[in-house]
């Protein structure tokens, strides 16, 4: 290398300065140079070694090995074949065109031109071929190793038995292998169009193209050369235009008088069809004109035949089917189009699980006159949930927090628990790890300290205390009630979002009590083992945390814990199943089990109408509270099963798969795939089926889809008069959609309650109920999920939500508006619970808790029940008093026989009646300040005030039929005494 001296002049005047040499690095700057390389090349290389290896661990970890190594072996499979063969196609038609050109001596001016471009790149273009060869080849392999779902699905598919009505084919074929066939023919016109594109490069820098030049624009072999690479372009056009005749079965479309629409119509059976059927043949003739270049090194007929085929691709393809829609559909839409869409509604109603939904007119008023006969039918017609679980979930943490580092979510569960050979509907929350809430957050408080929650927090779901407040039937920290005895530590759950290392020398927070804090060291095998360096080194790396690396709170038996939500591990588990939003607890043999419900969907059901699960699954909850996890996929699918239920463990985190769903193919195909993966139905426990239930996303899945298609007349579906849509939640301002309710009810055809998931219905831009849905959610059943529908007459008008609402927030005779100005004039505000909707002796009787939150506390109240049924509207402090007003169940004092009051003479009554009178004052009182814990107070003392009164009063009514005295018929009770089996009535009305 020269050197490079400058010469500068001395202080002493000399002729030269000093001489400053530039020469090459030093051998310890090479070095450091080197070094720095060759480490910066090994960190890359194990960060992508750690995230690999952590992935592996986890997988073993829970036991499902066979998921990771499956999905990884496709996709090394994938990459490697389709990569191969497109760098195969790109690179042999490089070097094919190379090996093509002509001699020097031939080249025109224009290409002597380029002679300093082949110059330049004649020393490197093996290397240069290697590289564009393995761009091409990486890019195609990562694009073909996205496919590994489509590919199994194809390799595994196993048949529907069902076939579609038009080419009469297998519908596995649409599901499973004509996605496969159109992933082919993409990586084919991906592979031709990079290969001919390269292939024309090369011919042109080394002649055998001209663009400029006079004379022939191509030699011989060029046009032989890019003629057959047209041809292949071609034919693949044929085989897609071939493919696209059956491609028709599951085209979307938008269809005016049918909405989104999937499967051929008239103009796509009469049109259509044939059109791609005669552009098949038509390609096929240009693919051989193209082909015969060959021999005739001619580009007019490929030309001529090329131009035809885009000719035939407008007119055939375009314009002919436009004219016979224009001319032939729209003046008979009705009668042309009949026909498919009997075949849609059929598709739809299969491919949802809504084909068997039994539909059957209601009367929407109760012809029984005296309503008091009905009071006692409330109670068999329903178990009516007072307790909203959307709600008291503040209410819950406020009662049965215990500690800041615990929490509830913010939507509570409903499950069935048996006490004393009665199932009772539940409100479920667990006591969460809450990181927010620790008093000093460090590395070790968050990762080792705080590691779990702990225990269940169950209500009645039917009941609320004097106060309002849940009726708590397991509390208190440990937790303690009706569910037993069961392991309460919560390592694994929806809150738990981060990483825990739990098993070595640190201990760990377990709870704390009166006597201080207790500590715990896990000691499961779950998660995965820090004690191998190479372990902690990955994790290290993949969580961005280098204290894992040299920490001593970290030895041995030392475990890390993550992937921890439910949903979540799922998902990871069996990543081609779609995971439902709301996982919820259960306690199932003495642990606390998550019940997650998964789904198998496809989007290649023939004819079947499309939706989006995540538009589909969106209501007022989900717009009203971003922690509830939501069904996020955007992809659109056209068939859908509940064929999974999976379970985690909440202490150990072992995920279990069942099979729900025996008959469907999807599962079935991914089973094959993954074999081993899936448990039996029939492993699943006596205890475990006792709370598995009908999911909430598959059930709004099915009622957008029940608002069109409980129409099976093809008539009536076109003319839309029958369209229904889902009420928005009136209970809120969101504007979204009402979330369905849990309920343990009878339909008008069932002899017995049972548990049920439930909505409502409007006609298409109306608030009139046009009809009423329940599906058997109770798991184990004969008539697990049959879904239900009770369709309200046209020719009369029934209350919906939305009127429902606004008649209870206008109601003056039931001073509902005076509480409402009591509530709003101080610092409390109302919160409306759900809106529950129950059919009775033709009718539908609503019922609404409402909440009241603020006078000093933080969290909601039950304070009143808003109670209507055919027109009558009632708001009173308990669920019984509010059915007793609406079917008058509240007649006037029976009579003693003896002319007086019924306390007159008993000192006893009267002061106890007294007393409830000063009670009830009191009462009204604090009602009116917003003191709700004095209000609770005396509303406690009525109660027990009219108790004292009706127990004097008995005693009284024995003692004087005893000496010869008048009863009279159970008389002798006080008015203000409710009948037996009823809650409390209403206060007296004197002292």
């Amino acid at each position: 290398m020269r050197t490079l001296a400058f010469q500068m002049p001395d202080r002493g005047g000399g002729p030269t300065g000093p001489r400053i040499r530039v020469g090459r690095p030093s051998r310890r700057a090479r070095t450091l140079l080197t070094t720095l390389g060759v480490l910066a090349v090994l960190g890359m290389a194990f960060t992508m070694f750690a995230g690999f290896w952590t992935d592996w661990l986890w997988y073993r970890s829970v036991h499902y090995s066979s998921v990771f190594t499956t999905t990884l072996w496709t996709k090394i499979g994938l990459f490697a074949v389709f990569g191969l063969l497109m760098a195969a196609a790109v690179g042999f038609n490089i070097w094919l065109a190379h090996r093509m050109r002509p001699p020097l001596s031939a080249m025109s001016t224009e290409q002597q031109s380029l002679d300093r471009y082949r110059m330049g790149i004649a020393p490197f273009k093996r290397w240069l071929l290697c590289g564009i060869t393995a761009l091409v080849g990486l890019v195609a392999g990562a694009s073909a190793a996205s496919q590994w779902r489509t590919w199994l699905m194809w390799v595994n598919g196993v048949p529907f038995h069902q076939q579609d009505p038009q080419f009469h084919l297998d519908v596995s074929f649409y599901a499973f292998d004509l996605p496969w066939y159109r992933f082919l023919i993409g990586f084919g016109f991906a592979a031709t169009i990079l290969s001919l594109i390269a292939a024309a490069l090369t011919h042109y820098l080394y002649g055998g193209l001209r663009v400029t030049s006079p004379g022939a624009r191509a030699t011989s072999a060029a046009t032989g050369h890019l003629s057959v690479l047209l041809g292949v372009f071609v034919a693949l056009k044929a085989v897609a235009y071939w493919l696209d005749r059956y491609g028709l079965a599951v085209k979307s479309s938008d269809f005016k008088a049918a909405g989104n629409w999937t499967g051929l119509r008239y103009v796509d059976a009469n049109a259509y069809l044939p059109a791609k059927t005669i552009l098949f043949c038509i390609a096929v003739i240009c693919a051989l004109l193209f082909f015969a270049a060959l021999w005739r090194r001619t580009w007019q007929l490929p030309v001529i035949g090329f131009g035809l085929m885009v000719l035939s691709a407008v007119l055939i393809g375009g314009l002919y089917p436009a004219i016979v829609q224009k001319f032939q559909v729209q003046p008979n839409e009705q009668a042309k189009e009949a026909p498919y869409v009997a075949k849609n509604i059929k598709a739809t109603r299969e491919a949802y699980g809504i084909d068997d939904t039994k539909v059957s007119e209601y009367a929407g008023e109760s012809a029984t006159k005296d309503r008091t006969k009905l009071r006692d039918d409330v109670d068999s017609a329903a178990s009516i949930r007072i307790l909203d679980p959307n709600i008291v979930s503040p209410t819950f943490q406020q009662l049965q927090q215990m500690r800041n580092y615990y929490t509830f979510p913010n939507n509570l569960d409903v499950d069935r628990y048996t006490k004393d050979g009665k199932v009772q509907d539940t409100v479920v929350g667990l006591r969460e790890l809450n990181l927010a809430g620790i008093p000093k957050k460090n590395w070790i408080n968050n990762h080792f300290r705080y590691t779990h929650g702990y225990g269940v927090v169950a209500a009645k779901g039917t009941e609320a205390d004097a106060n309002g407040r849940p009726v708590f039937t397991e509390s208190d920290l440990p937790s303690t009630g009706q569910l037993g005895t069961y392991q309460q530590r919560v390592y694994y759950g929806e809150k738990t979002t981060t990483y825990s290392i739990v098993g070595g020398p640190q201990k760990e927070i377990d709870y704390s009590d009166d006597n201080g804090e207790k500590t715990t060291s896990y000691r499961e095998k779950s998660g995965v083992s820090l004690s191998s360096p190479v372990n902690r080194a990955a994790y290290a790396v993949a969580l961005g945390e280098p204290q894992i690396l040299y920490s001593g709170a970290i030895g041995e038996g030392s475990r890390i814990l993550y992937n921890r939500t439910p949903k979540e591990r799922v998902e990871a588990v069996a990543p081609w199943l779609t995971i439902d939003g709301d996982a919820y607890p259960a306690v199932v043999d003495g642990r606390i089990q998550w019940i997650v419900d998964a789904y198998t969907t496809t989007n290649g059901y023939p004819y079947a109408s499309r939706t989006t699960l995540g538009d589909t699954t969106a209501d007022s909850l989900t717009y009203n509270n971003n922690q509830r996890a939501v069904v996020a996929q955007q992809n659109q699918v056209n068939y859908i099963r509940n064929s999974v239920k999976a379970t985690v463990d909440a202490y150990t985190g072992q995920v279990k798969l069942y099979q729900w769903d025996t008959e469907d193919p999807v599962l079935k195909t991914w089973m094959k795939a993954f074999p081993g993966t899936v448990h039996p139905k029939g492993a699943i426990s006596p205890e475990l089926m006792a709370h598995l239930r009908y999911p909430q996303d598959l059930f709004k899945v099915q009622r957008e889809l029940l608002t069109r298609y409980h129409v099976q007349d093809a008539q009536t579906f076109l003319s839309g008069s029958e369209v229904w849509q889902v009420p928005n939640d009136p209970t809120n301002k969101s504007g979204n959609a009402v979330p369905p309710y849990y309920l343990t009810m009878k339909m008008p055809d069932q002899t017995a309650q049972a548990f049920s998931l439930t909505t409502t219905f409007t006609p298409n831009g109306r608030d009139n109920l046009s009809s009423f849905m329940a599906v058997d959610s109770q798991a184990g059943t004969r008539d697990y999920g049959q879904i239900r529908v009770l369709k309200l007459p046209t020719s009369k008008t029934v209350d919906g939500p939305k009127q429902v609402q606004s008649q209870f927030n206008s109601n003056s005779q039931q001073n509902i508006a005076e509480f409402v100005r009591l509530i709003r004039g101080g610092d409390s505000e109302i919160e409306y619970g759900n809106l529950l909707t129950v059919p009775l002796d033709g009718g539908l009787l609503y019922v609404e808790p409402v909440y009241v939150r603020g006078g000093g506390l933080k969290y909601p109240l039950l304070r009143k029940v808003l109670v209507t049924y055919g027109g009558s509207t009632a708001f009173e402090d308990t669920l019984g008093k509010a059915l007793d007003a609406v079917f008058g169940a509240e007649g006037p004092p029976a009579d003693t026989g003896t002319g007086r009051p019924p306390s007159a003479g008993n000192p006893t009554a009267e002061q106890a009646l007294q007393d409830a009178q000063k009670a009830f004052d009191d009462g009204q009182a604090a009602l009116k300040k917003g003191d709700w814990q004095a209000y609770g107070q005396a509303q406690q003392d009525l109660q027990d005030a009219l108790k004292r009164a009706q127990q004097a009063q008995s005693r009284a009514d024995r003692t004087a039929g005893g000496s010869g005295g008048s009863a009279g018929k159970g008389g002798g009770t006080p008015s203000a005494t409710p009948a037996p089996g009823r809650s409390p009535g209403a206060a007296p009305s004197g002292g």
